[in-house]
Parts: structure tokens; sequence; C-alpha cells
């Protein structure tokens, strides 16, 4: 198992557009990389269901995804798409060691074009959690954290009081 660093916020690679992969054939340690760091991270984390290439050091646009239901990867995202309504959730991320959450908005439903692992084309309609997954996960590609998706500064929270929040009857986040 190969688990890579996370590229953690305040890292300038974290900020930076990831360049488009023109050959899926070489893809093949990233996507090993992508896979086992997830992997590690769900299990020490606790959470967490998808990872992109910038944040363990790979400035490529590529994304893997693994929950219980489904696990592929999208090479060359795009969201073609995306619907009018929209949803709050609170977000966090690995780049940000699961510290914080963020009370982020979304598009309720996207539709993506990519490619997959074995040059595969697909466009597909996402919604609910993967919309939410899939759009924290395309902003990495662009250089974009979900804390910079904050708009009101009192919708931030540390992760055990998230968690106590979370834990609490009658006590909403």
């Amino acid at each position: 198992m190969v688990v890579r660093d996370t590229v953690l916020l305040g890292d300038p690679r974290l900020r930076e557009r990831s360049a488009e992969v023109t050959d899926v054939g070489a893809l093949k340690p990233a996507l090993i990389d992508l896979r086992d760091t997830l992997t590690r991270h769900q299990g020490f984390y606790g959470l967490g269901r998808g990872i992109a290439a910038p944040q363990i050091g790979y400035p490529l646009r590529l994304v893997y995804v693994q929950t219980p239901e489904r696990s592929f990867y999208l090479v060359n995202p795009v969201i073609e798409w995306r619907s009018p309504e929209t949803f709050t959730v609170w977000d966090s991320c690995f780049s940000l060691e699961v510290a914080f959450f963020v009370k982020v908005e979304r598009n309720i439903s996207i539709r993506v074009r990519y490619t997959d692992e074995r040059g595969g084309r697909h466009t597909e309609t996402f919604r609910d959690g993967l919309s939410e997954l899939l759009q924290h996960e395309v902003d990495h590609l662009d250089g974009v954290v979900c804390s910079d998706r904050l708009a009101d500064p009192r919708d931030i929270a540390m992760r055990a009081e998230w968690e106590r929040r979370l834990r609490t009857p009658g006590v909403g986040m």
C-alpha cells in the first residue's frame, strides 16, 4: 500500500489549476496512490469519500471516489450543468486534516463529463451526496478549497464541536 502525504492548506500547490491528463495509460502510479491514500484516510479519520490528485502532490485533473456503493476514477472531469436548486452542507477536507468544518452551498444535481481510468468516456448526472462530493473534488482541480466557499464566518466549526452537535438531540448545525 502506497500512502502519500496530504498537501495541506497553505501549501501553494493546493491553489494551482491542475493540468489536463493527456495519457490515461501513464496514470497507474497516481491511480494506486489515490486509492491507497483515500483508503488509509478513511480508516484514520473515520470519514471521507473522495480525493483529488492535487491533494497528494499530483497536479493532474484526476479524482478518485470510494463509497460503500461504488468506487471509480474521474479523469479530466468537467461539470457541464448544475441544477438551480441548492442545499447547504457541512464540508471538510483532508487538506484541512478534517480539523474543522465549513458550511457551504452546493447544487443538488450536476452533470459531469469524464474519462475513466481505461479511457472510456462518460457523461453522468449525480445527485445529493455524490453531487456535493464531486463539486468539492473538482474545486480542488481548480485550486479551490472548501473554506473558500464559506459565505458567513459564523458557519465554521471545529470537528469536535461539529460531532458534539450531531450527537446532541435538539442541537442542530
